[in-house]
């Protein structure tokens, strides 16, 4: 009988720490059941007492998600414990993760503490966890890097005290595979308890070896892994679940185990993920990539053709691509997105369908075909919900190569319209500065990118804007078949943006 490896995601915590990731409430939720209908086994939803947007966000994915685990992470700090559970304690699966370094480098120049009092912290938090959940994980911060007779006191020292998941995480992507199951085997020989419980790992990828070192471990003993969706994560991210479920799918012949994973909601997930991120998923990406199940050469397709598995070692079925796809454009109707928006794992309220509806006939008026990615901004930008300060209304640019790039824009403010003029370096530079003399908000800018989001000359471009002032940073993202237009938008979402927070803080907001 195959063994169970539970697969545990992170993707709405570890995940969202990858600079300019944030989330709003609504897109976490959104992901949140999608994760459900993937069928993964515990969903991290985030780290309830580090904000109060946090712990309200864990708290209403604990209340209306069904079906997975759902997890929060705290430090060995009673205070971090109680919100955890303050936001759990409603979900059908409650769990708490609470988690110490115990690495030397952790132990001395982070934490400047000595190891006993560091394995003292971890028994009581574990314990005083245990008091309020019975499903409590304990994570052994850098267990990589941490000496391996200690690593085994403290492991064994929290399983005594209650834990019932026990994390090695490989905290910097320093190790590597053979090391990896090494030390999962060493542990299951020398620490008390440790075969009786789930046995996790938590890999990034800074060596490009986080996938690798998650299936050693599960070869060596490890019966949970903990991944995000497109390998999302800190610094280089985590191991990507995508090629964790499906190396074990595919080689049977190697991991005597198997995942509860719904492989077909694979790529929708990832696509969902990928939108409501901004992060791009590379073309030559693993299982989800667009060329993933893409063949060029001559000989590739020649083999294809006489047998699809002499170049094909997934069936692109398997990970939720098909080959039909239903065609949405200007005349399509209300049923026909409602289903293709479902297809894509987008439950949309009855309530909620006549603005997505309005937002998805801007698009179709100015394309022939909406295609499935522009149907994922559609959705990003509908759950983002922030409250615009400043809109929009209409805007007018003149650039040329013997003509000095100009703009004529109009926003609104709470009734009120309100036009300038500006030049720039070009025309969006130009649309820029015509903002900022109307909002009087000095956006000190980051960054700025466009990428095409869809295929064809009409595709939507997706514009991300990052900035700062007085030290608060601001992301903002637009989309449209124009643009400057997508430009000018996500500078405005920017400075909304920008503008909520500083209200929060009691800081300056501009006009």
């Amino acid at each position: 009988m195959p063994r169970d490896i539970r697969i545990f995601d992170t993707t709405l915590r570890d995940g969202e720490q990858s600079p300019g990731a944030s989330l709003s409430a609504e897109q976490k939720m959104t992901i949140a059941h999608q994760l459900a209908a993937l069928n993964v086994d515990v969903i991290e939803a985030g780290f309830p007492h580090s904000s109060p947007e946090d712990l309200e966000s864990v708290s209403r994915i604990a209340r209306e998600v069904r079906g997975p685990i759902v997890a929060g992470l705290a430090r060995t700090m009673e205070p971090d414990i109680e919100s955890c559970w303050k936001a759990v304690q409603y979900a059908e699966k409650p769990r708490i993760h609470t988690f110490i370094g115990t690495s030397n480098i952790h132990i001395e120049k982070k934490l400047r503490k000595t190891k006993p009092e560091v394995l003292a912290m971890a028994v009581h938090a574990v314990q005083f966890a245990r008091a309020r959940c019975e499903d409590v994980e304990f994570s052994a911060e850098d267990a990589l890097r941490t000496d391996r007779d200690f690593l085994t006191e403290i492991v064994a020292a929290t399983i005594e005290a209650g834990a019932t998941t026990i994390n090695i995480p490989d905290t910097v992507g320093y190790t590597i595979p053979w090391e990896m199951a090494d030390t999962i085997e060493y542990l299951i020989e020398n620490a008390p308890g440790f075969k009786e419980v789930w046995i996790s790992v938590h890999c990034h990828n800074d060596l490009g070896l986080a996938v690798a070192n998650s299936l050693a471990a599960v070869q060596a003993g490890a019966t949970q892994v903990e991944c995000t969706i497109n390998g999302l994560g800190e610094r280089a991210g985590n191991a990507a679940l995508e090629e964790v479920v499906m190396s074990i799918r595919t080689r049977p012949d190697l991991f005597d185990c198997r995942t509860g994973i719904k492989t077909q909601e694979i790529i929708k997930t990832s696509r969902m993920v990928s939108s409501m991120t901004g992060f791009v998923v590379q073309p030559n990406k693993a299982v989800v990539g667009a060329n993933a199940f893409a063949h060029e050469a001559g000989i590739h397709q020649h083999g294809m053709i006489m047998d699809r598995q002499t170049y094909e070692i997934m069936r692109p079925e398997d990970v939720g691509l098909s080959e039909s796809q239903l065609t949405l454009g200007p005349r399509s109707g209300r049923h026909g997105l409602a289903s293709r928006l479902r297809d894509l794992g987008y439950d949309v309220p009855d309530d909620k369908m006549p603005e997505i509806y309005e937002r998805f006939l801007a698009v179709a008026d100015c394309k022939k075909q909406v295609y499935d990615e522009d149907l994922a901004i559609i959705m990003k930008e509908a759950s983002a919900q922030i409250v615009e300060t400043w809109h929009l209304v209409s805007m007018t640019v003149v650039a040329g190569v013997s003509t000095s790039p100009a703009a004529i824009v109009c926003l609104e403010k709470e009734g009120e319209k309100i036009t300038d003029s500006a030049i720039g370096n070009g025309p969006v530079d130009a649309v820029f500065a015509a903002i900022r003399e109307m909002t009087g908000v000095e956006l000190v800018l980051d960054d700025y990118s466009v990428r095409s989001v869809s295929i064809g000359a009409d595709a939507l471009g997706e514009a991300t804007v990052r900035g700062h002032r007085n030290g608060e940073e601001a992301i903002g993202r637009a989309a449209s078949t124009d643009v400057v237009e997508a430009s000018a938008k996500a500078y405005l979402n920017a400075i909304n943006r920008l503008q909520i927070k500083e209200r929060r803080n009691g800081g300056a907001v501009g006009m």
